[in-house]
């Protein structure tokens, strides 16, 4: 697989992409490799706990969307050139507790960090699954 058929700033279902193969794609490319398996979480807090955990958040993480988007940018950029990112968000919660506009409203926040890479040329893509 190579990540140049994949659009370079995209949020979307992970759907014909196999996790294994977008990880070796990354790693090929050169490009970080952020993946998060989200299939204990049942609230919008288990989901902000787990991404941070899994993706070394630093320790004054906010555990909000604010925060979240903060960290997938603004510290990243300010951590020198960035070779491009793949993100991968698998299992998202599906259930009353972190329903549709919740999911909607954290992918918002990777769709923002999509475009905040986008307008400097770094690619970024984001894949996602639901429970």
């Amino acid at each position: 697989m190579q990540l140049q058929t994949i659009r370079p700033n995209i949020v979307q279902a992970i759907r014909a992409y196999r996790v294994d193969d977008l990880m070796k794609a990354a790693e090929s490319a050169g490009q970080h490799f952020l993946y998060v398996n989200l299939a204990e979480a049942q609230t919008k807090q288990d989901v902000l706990d787990a991404i941070a955990l899994a993706f070394l958040f630093p320790p004054h993480f906010g555990k909000n969307l604010d925060a979240l988007f903060d960290c997938m940018t603004d510290l990243v950029h300010k951590a020198g050139q960035q070779p491009g990112f793949v993100v991968v968000l698998e299992q998202l919660p599906d259930n009353p507790r972190f329903d549709r506009e919740a999911r909607e409203q954290l992918l918002e926040v990777f769709r923002d960090a999509a475009e905040f890479w986008g307008d400097r040329r770094i690619p970024f893509r984001c894949f996602y699954s639901f429970q």
